[in-house]
């Protein structure tokens, strides 16, 4: 039997994932209106070249200029003149390709829970649904918030994005795509708004933090309805949300995979929205590292809470932003530089997080005997932390089998708090290697009181008090220690740990924390956060019936159910991306490559 029969046969008799693999150059070579495929739902457009992972192969000459090139180490979009072709994208060395996977996923019963839902979800799914918001009669997403006793909602009767994203998986897995393909488009069209603050616009490609369905009298009785966005203007502090569009990016590529429609992806508009957001992330600036910049309150934590810089959070969902863009962008001449830029920055980011951000027992007795003030091209202190400023806590607390990736990184300073989101969001995009994700997940298992308690998920450990609340949040009243982002738990993230969990194969820790979750959220109905250091209290200010606490858990305990789904959302290692550097530094120059030079302390 040869391949393409045995792939028409399988993705008819199933709808789960295939892996194929060929050594027959020929079946790769090939455009796929040669052969004919019965796939429900195909991976493959019928009507181009072949497709992989998202990129059209055209020829045998695109193929050939694909090449890796180490002198094209640029991470801006920026064309140079001495370049005509692009980086390699997946496929490396001519023919000897990955394999690679077929999608067909059923719509319906199969994106359903095949189990009977509790009364516990079908509550929960009656709640989510009751918090959908219309806009001409469509559904368009969520509200933040759906509590009847709240006099004074302020914001959290708008559709926030990443609010957002636990209800669209939810949506996504229950087979109910109309809502998410909605907010998808409703939102793209938002990011071109003008936006102003003070006399001046950010970049192009900004998404918004969230939007308000509104109605407006236009003559007399007439009246017609409007979305409001807002990107940041009306926010508490002014700040810009950089996570928007990183999450806006990660849904598009899910919906694809869980509903297997990649029309949506291809279309002109969100193609163009796409490169939007990429250019802006990839602009050149100031910046020595891979990393991006960004302000304080700029994601999930709103408030100032002291993770100006370079945020973990920040950190990997960029990477994971840029993986999934890789998939979904469409490859022609124009976007050859975008290509460039996202391979050249995936491939140093991987390396500077997993390099500098890593901390376990062996490396904190490490940075505990640095050396300071080294002035070299070979030093090894390159950020001159001052090992006086490890603090005590975290030398008791790292256990021996178990480590994390440390908030933030900037010259002189390294944020020790463990940030639940980064580190999850790490093992869900494969930022961090594999003896790490068990680590990180081993720290959490071993630190289970510190960091789940009464209700997962602590958004950050340990929380900051007395002088260091004072100075760092401002002595912020909403942030008091073990309250909301200072140290509070909340139970939205109980779904990417779940996925994180699936992942690596450790889904009874996952199960652990949703029958936590399910004894009480209810009870409790359904808060946005829990306070205390176990976690033992619902929050002092928290919303009730919280949308994405809901989603959050319903999303967690379909993946609970069926967890082959889990596949669809999360990213496997890229070892293209780690096999050569793209700084095309030698090592026989006055400047040697840092990677070349630490590459023994790469957990690989």
């Amino acid at each position: 039997m040869n391949t393409i029969t045995f792939l028409r046969n399988r993705a008819i008799n199933s709808a789960r994932r295939i892996p194929i693999a060929s050594n027959n150059p020929s079946f790769f070579l090939s455009p796929l209106h040669h052969h004919t495929i019965d796939l429900p739902q195909p991976r493959f457009n019928l009507h181009h070249p072949f497709r992989i992972l998202g990129f059209h192969i055209n020829d045998v000459s695109t193929i050939a200029r694909a090449g890796f090139k180490f002198q094209s180490f640029s991470t801006s979009i920026e064309t140079r003149g001495s370049e005509n072709s692009f980086e390699r994208i997946y496929i490396q060395g001519g023919m000897n390709v990955k394999p690679f996977t077929v999608e067909s996923v059923h719509k319906g019963e199969e994106n359903g829970v095949r189990e009977e839902e509790s009364v516990v979800e079908k509550q929960a799914w009656k709640l989510l649904k009751d918090a959908i918001v219309t806009y001409c009669g469509n559904p368009v997403g969520t509200v933040a918030a759906n509590d009847p006793g709240d006099k004074s909602p302020l914001n959290y009767d708008q559709v926030f994005i990443r609010d957002f994203i636990p209800s669209a998986l939810a949506f996504l897995l229950k087979g109910e795509d109309e809502i998410v393909k909605n907010f998808l488009l409703h939102t793209l069209q938002l990011q071109s708004w003008e936006k102003t603050v003070d006399c001046y616009s950010p970049g192009q490609g900004l998404m918004p933090a969230s939007f308000k369905v509104r109605t407006v009298a236009i003559d007399g009785d007439t009246h017609e309805e409007v979305l409001d966005p807002d990107f940041g203007e009306s926010a508490i502090g002014r700040v810009a949300p950089v996570d928007s569009g990183l999450w806006w990016i990660i849904l598009l590529r899910a919906y694809g995979k869980i509903t297997g429609d990649y029309s949506l992806q291809e279309r002109v508009d969100v193609q163009t929205g796409l490169k939007m957001i990429l250019k802006l992330c990839l602009t050149d600036g100031f910046d020595m590292f891979p990393s991006l910049l960004v302000t304080d309150g700029s994601c999930m934590i709103d408030r100032r809470m002291g993770i100006h810089g370079h945020p973990l959070e920040i950190q990997a969902l960029f990477y994971s932003a840029l993986r999934c863009s890789r998939e979904i962008l469409v490859v022609t001449d124009e976007t050859n530089d975008l290509v460039r830029a996202i391979n050249n920055r995936l491939s140093a980011l991987s390396f500077h997080i997993r390099q500098y951000y890593w901390v376990d027992l062996k490396k904190m007795n490490e940075i505990y005997r640095y050396k300071t003030e080294e002035y070299s091209m070979d030093a090894i202190n390159k950020f001159n932390i001052y090992p006086e400023q490890i603090p005590f806590w975290v030398m008791d607390w790292i256990p021996e089998k178990g480590g994390y990736l440390i908030g933030n990184l900037q010259p002189a300073h390294m944020d020790f708090r463990f940030f639940t989101l980064g580190n999850l969001w790490s093992i869900i995009s494969s930022l961090s290697t594999q003896k790490q994700n068990e680590s990180i997940l081993n720290l959490i298992q071993e630190k289970w009181d510190d960091l789940v308690g009464h209700m997962p998920l602590k958004i950050c450990y340990p929380a900051l008090d007395n002088e260091e609340w004072r100075i760092i949040t401002g002595s912020d009243p909403k942030n008091t220690p073990w309250s909301y982002h200072n140290g509070g738990s909340w139970p939205t993230l109980l779904w990417q740990f779940t996925l994180a969990c699936i992942k690596m194969g450790r889904i009874e820790l996952a199960q652990k924390a949703a029958d936590l979750a399910e004894k009480r959220l209810p009870v409790d109905s359904w808060p946005e956060y829990y306070d205390t250091r176990s976690g033992k209290f619902i929050g002092k200010q928290a919303r009730m019936y919280q949308t994405w606490t809901i989603a959050g858990f319903l999303t967690s305990k379909m993946l609970l159910k069926n967890p082959e789904k889990a596949s669809m959302l999360f990213c496997e290692e890229d070892y293209d991306l780690l096999e050569y550097c793209v700084c095309g530094l030698s090592q026989k120059g006055r400047k040697k490559c840092s990677r070349i030079a630490a590459k023994s302390q790469i957990l690989v």
